[in-house]
């Protein structure tokens, strides 16, 4: 989910992307950021854990739909909600590091960036760019 935020007067894009095993990818004006959450009263309280900021933040965060059983291995990247394929920045035998953005997909009419969590080479690419994706598609496989 995207979001446009305000602090102190200055304005920020903060987009949340997958939320597993208590870490949550999110990129604040582009930059990505993996954090720590905690469930706080119906609110998700995120703090940082790759790179510091100013203070804590406070996230609604809705549940996630769980993925089918074959797409819960750490290195594959799945489609976190249906929508469409508008990049692959990477290419079959590319060397990715955590935090690095592979896929770019539309969803709700938003730009989504799908964020790899591990480092290693992408070993397989299933989907083409245009491609329509559901809920839990396994779309690379990271190794």
């Amino acid at each position: 989910m995207k979001y446009s935020i305000s602090i102190d007067q200055k304005q920020f894009e903060v987009e949340v992307g997958a939320i597993s095993g208590g870490i949550a990818q999110v990129s604040v004006n582009g930059a990505p950021y993996d954090v720590h959450v905690e469930k706080q009263g119906g609110l998700i309280a995120a703090a940082p854990v790759a790179q510091a900021a100013p203070r804590p933040v406070t996230v609604p965060v809705k549940a996630q739909p769980k993925a089918p059983a074959a797409s819960s291995s750490a290195g594959s990247i799945t489609a976190p909600i249906p929508g469409l394929i508008l990049e692959i920045t990477v290419s079959v035998g590319d060397t990715v590091k955590s935090g690095q953005v592979v896929v770019v997909m539309e969803a709700m009419k938003m730009e989504n960036r799908l964020i790899t969590t591990v480092d290693g080479k992408v070993k397989e690419i299933r989907i083409q760019k245009g491609g329509q994706v559901a809920t839990g598609d396994v779309i690379m496989i990271i190794g």
